[in-house]
């Protein structure tokens, strides 16, 4: 695999959440783990409505860390 290769999937949101909302990916990945095994959706709507995010930036991080714990 290149280096150079373009990101694809979920991560490749991860530039803008962090210049958008300051804060590490780790930050929201801690978040969501600490959520348990909550439903996807549900995860979702929890980083929109508590924490600011919007739609399809939580819904990367979610993909990207479900598709992450369950490799």
């Amino acid at each position: 695999m290149s280096a150079d290769k373009p990101v694809k999937g979920p991560a490749s949101y991860f530039p803008s959440i962090e210049k958008t909302y300051g804060k590490p990916i780790q930050h929201w990945l801690d978040l969501l783990d600490a959520m348990g095994d909550m439903r996807h959706m549900d995860k979702v709507a929890a980083l929109k409505s508590q924490h600011g995010l919007g739609h399809g930036h939580a819904n990367a991080l979610v993909a990207y860390q479900r598709a992450r714990s369950s490799a």
